[in-house]
């Protein structure tokens, strides 16, 4: 995932392809807290890997269940069943509403019942976001509990014993957080010497959140009886069962973003959504419709969804956005493409969410020159022709930072099309950790309009280790063209081919099955990053880098590294020959003693004797055949900064660059 401080994303044109979504936020960390607190073991495929869900382990860890995480594999939880392991605890639980709320109340009622005092806490919107509702439900059972600051908002205290109430219906809110009855659902079956009755007050909001808990709760042996939305009876004699193994479908708010990016960008290919469909438990799956109302074309299966664009521009909407309070976020922006206004209506929710979201959704659409009005619980958004550059503040708020992706297909509607750019992109963890990596896998955009930022030099400069250091700053793909060279020079000698046989070498680089992972080169099955490393390959990368053909071969493979986000990349005729349109090309450079001191420092790192002098000569040797060979000699472009890093640290050059990389970016100031 990204961690960068910020994401610009260059105008994006088309999108088509297959989108795997990652497990449901909601489901995970219901399951987590059900097997939790279930007699025996679960164990929980497909997961959601998140910052909520790793908050929710490890309060399962704190509280005494067994937690074995498996690589690539499923989670296995070893429940408490109802007996408390610990007298105290104090969890920290992040930004995650799905773990404070359930386990507040399941706290409370357990350390009622069997004693023990045990804090929660969170992040400072944590403790911005309203429980009181909820408080005072359990207090109204009997439970003890403590604000430990702003009376009504975490952090809490939750101690006993005390005598719980249960012969008394317990009374919750239900018009401002669905959360407050799924925390009352999950927490009162621990108790349930006798029939526990739960009532609504007022409007029951976001309803089928509560639909995923009472089919979970099933799922562990508990059977709710209901009363319409009004009232929720708990049987006596529940008792939470393990069902052994449980599978978390995908998440139906992620697959929002990619809806309405199937409904405004595949023109032709559809894409293709896996993990939820017509057989989902959750509500927010029927964001679907409100996208098929705004003119996409959406086909279904069980576990999946296929959009694509139906009517362009999408039509304005109002919409009672109270069955798909989360996905709702993503139509504000789909708005923007639409022939007329959108009005999106009962999403009061909005505003104690990770940030007021219905303040925030308005502010940032504003920055793209949107016209949009807001109320206490809606919001008018009108289309946008005439789009702006814009820096989106996201909130620390998952959901704003991916519905502003959506933002960068405004080319669109616009001939004049411009970037936006994401603040603090790494907010998607909390659901969705791979969110623009995912995104950038199915889009697609003009070549020209792709940034490129280039460093040329000489071997030995440190141009490698400073490109990946700006493409890790930027988010940007990199590529290591010195890498296609060698191992075109170390295939055509295991192949036995001749040097001197240009069309037999351009063969060897047209057919290269090499890829890039994680900073390793595999060429077929094998990995060979150490090999393209040592000093007798380099010296076949410099043959072979002068032969005509080669370089032919190898040149579209270097332009097709140009996609989105954008690229760094690095080598010797970067600058000059291969992307000679990039808006800054650094040459990179530093003294023959100094790179040769490098070089000889690498060596004796990796256990390889070498001497300093003899080096420097190769280095020299090289540099001369590089600068004077026919094809692509090395020299700088006209309009390249010169950057000699001799005295330098990695850091200085990087930060350097990026300052040259700011005066350039249409984003003032660059933050």
């Amino acid at each position: 995932m990204f961690k960068i401080p910020f994401l610009d994303l260059p105008p994006l044109r088309s999108a088509a392809g297959t989108v795997r979504l990652p497990g449901s936020k909601s489901i995970s960390n219901r399951v987590l807290l059900l097997a939790g607190l279930s007699e025996g073991r679960t164990v929980v495929h497909d997961l959601l890997a998140s910052d909520d869900t790793a908050v929710m382990l490890d309060a399962l860890r704190a509280l005494g269940c067994g937690v074995d995480v498996q690589a690539g594999g499923p989670v296995v939880i070893d429940g408490i069943g109802a007996t408390v392991k610990v007298a105290a605890a104090k969890l920290f639980l992040g930004n995650a509403g799905t773990a404070m709320r359930p386990l507040t109340a399941a706290l409370a009622v357990l350390a009622a019942t069997q004693g023990g005092s045990f804090e929660v806490s969170g992040v400072p919107r944590m403790h911005e976001r309203p429980i009181g509702d909820l408080v005072d439900a359990l207090r109204g059972l009997g439970c003890a509990i403590d604000d430990l600051g702003k009376p009504g908002y975490p952090p809490l205290r939750l101690h006993g014993p005390s005598k719980l109430r249960l012969s008394e219906a317990v009374r919750v809110r239900g018009d401002v957080s669905s959360q407050f009855l799924t925390a009352l659902l999950l927490a009162l079956p621990l108790v349930a010497e006798q029939d526990v009755r739960i009532e609504v007050i007022g409007e029951l909001i976001s309803k089928p959140y509560v639909e995923i808990t009472l089919a979970l709760l099933a799922r562990f042996g508990i059977q709710v009886r209901r009363e319409g939305w009004q009232a929720f009876v708990i049987p006596a004699g529940s008792r939470y069962r393990s069902p052994g193994e449980v599978f978390v479908e995908g998440d139906a708010s992620s697959a929002s973003y990619f809806v309405a990016l199937g409904a405004i960008a595949a023109t032709g290919t559809p894409i293709r959504i896996e993990g939820v469909g017509s057989e989902s438990l959750q509500g927010d799956v029927r964001f679907a419709e409100a996208a098929i109302a705004m003119g996409a074309a959406v086909t279904t299966g069980p576990n999946w969804l296929e959009v694509k664009r139906g009517q362009w521009p999408l039509r304005g909407i109002t919409l009672d956005c109270n069955h798909i309070p989360d996905a709702a976020m993503t139509l504000a922006v789909m708005a923007l493409y639409a022939d007329s206004p959108s009005t999106l209506t009962n999403i009061a929710s909005w505003r104690v969410k990770e940030t007021d979201r219905i303040v925030a959704m308005a502010t940032e659409l504003r920055k793209l020159g949107a016209t949009v009005e807001e109320g206490p619980d809606w919001l008018r958004v009108e289309p946008l022709k005439a789009w702006r550059a814009a820096s989106i503040h996201t909130y620390d708020d998952h959901r704003v930072a991916m519905c502003f992706s959506l933002a960068a297909f405004n080319g669109l509607v616009t001939e004049a099309a411009v970037p936006v750019r994401i603040l603090e992109p790494y907010c998607v963890a909390k659901t969705f950790p791979d969110y623009f990596e995912t995104l950038f896998g199915v889009v697609t955009a003009r070549s020209e309009e792709v940034p490129v930022l280039t460093v040329d030099g000489p071997t030995a400069s440190g141009k490698g280790t400073l490109a990946h250091e700006l493409a890790e700053s930027l988010g940007y793909h990199v590529l290591d063209s010195g890498a296609l060279y060698r191992a075109t020079g170390l295939a055509a000698e295991r192949a036995g081919v001749s040097f001197d046989d240009g069309a037999a070498l351009g063969r060897v680089a047209a057919g290269l099955k090499l890829r890039f992972t994680d900073y390793r080169v595999w060429l077929g099955d094998e990995d060979v990053t150490d090999a393209l490393r040592w000093e007798s390959t380099g010296q076949l990368a410099s043959r072979v880098a002068t032969v005509p053909e080669v370089r032919e071969a190898l040149r579209q493979l270097q332009l097709d590294f140009r996609r989105p986000p954008g690229l760094v990349a690095d080598g010797r005729d970067m600058g000059t020959a291969i992307f000679p349109g990039a808006p800054l090309k650094v040459f990179l450079t530093a003294s023959s003693l100094t790179r040769a001191d490098r070089r000889h420092k690498q060596l004796m790192a990796k256990g390889i004797s070498a001497n300093i002098e003899s080096l420097r000569d190769d280095l020299e040797a090289r540099d001369a055949r590089d600068k004077t060979r026919p094809t692509s000699p090395l020299t700088p472009a006209q309009d390249a900064r010169l950057l000699d890093n001799s005295e330098q640290t990695i850091e200085q050059s990087r930060d350097l660059v990026l300052s040259w990389w700011a005066e350039r970016s249409p984003f003032k100031p660059m933050a």
